[in-house]
């Protein structure tokens, strides 16, 4: 395990930009070392360079969340770099696409809602088993899936997306699960919303900074031992959905 770290590792997937980068910076600026998660692996290594200008101990990570190959690679990496991990945050999602009517319900292209289920959902699966076995290990390991109160089959909240919106709710689902059968380890999965955010996905069209946004996943992925699993919070709480 060549150059293991000493501090405590965090995994943030789509870290090279927006809301992940913000995450690993947050995580990076309270002393853990942070995988940036990148498809692009020169996106990815950029990241890393301004992290580390910003002082994080940081470094890249190749990681596409819809290849078992890659994820698989990925976890090995992580193992022989950092001798295991502590906190993973599923961050790596995609809004698909809207163009006639794609996620208009009533007219939805299946073929994108295929597309946002394999990264917003079977993406987060697949690099949440992969990287387990290094977290049942770790002494206060936590799992965040970053989701949105558009998933709220309560609140309703958000245009029509019917691709994207459900991939959420079902992101949501999955976390209760894994906090039901990891109950008896010190393994805490919640989810949370960072907001409206200004990012490439929302067309920077929105009010929060990324910084903003990257406060609720900061929090759940250091809360106490004993604390809350399953739950889904934003800012203000516990969200109900």
């Amino acid at each position: 395990m060549d150059g293991v770290s000493t501090s405590r590792t965090a995994l943030v997937t789509g870290a090279n930009k927006g809301i992940g980068f913000a995450i690993a910076r947050g995580l990076g600026a309270i002393g853990f070392q942070v995988a940036v998660g990148a498809r692009d692996e020169a996106r990815g290594a950029e990241a890393v360079a301004r992290l580390r200008g910003d002082g994080v101990d940081a470094f890249a990570l190749a990681l596409d969340v819809t290849s078992d190959a890659s994820v698989a690679a990925a976890a090995a990496a992580v193992e022989r770099t950092a001798g295991g991990l502590d906190v993973l945050v599923n961050n790596a999602g995609i809004a698909g696409g809207t163009e006639g009517g794609a996620q208009d319900p009533t007219t939805l292209d299946l073929d994108v809602l295929r597309t946002v289920l394999e990264t917003n959902v079977l993406g987060a699966v697949r690099v949440t088993n992969a990287f387990l076995p290094q977290l049942r290990r770790a002494p206060s390991p936590r799992i965040v899936n970053m989701s949105s109160t558009m998933a709220s089959l309560a609140l309703r909240t958000g245009p029509v997306l019917a691709a994207y919106a459900p991939s959420k709710s079902l992101l949501n689902s999955l976390t209760v699960q894994y906090a039901r059968q990891l109950a008896d380890t010190h393994v805490l999965v919640n989810a949370a919303c960072p907001g409206f955010v200004a990012t490439d996905l929302t067309g920077f069209a929105a009010p929060r900074t990324p910084e903003q946004g990257a406060a609720i996943a900061v929090r759940l992925a250091t809360l106490p031992d004993g604390g809350s699993s399953g739950g889904f919070f934003d800012d203000d709480g516990p969200v109900p959905w």
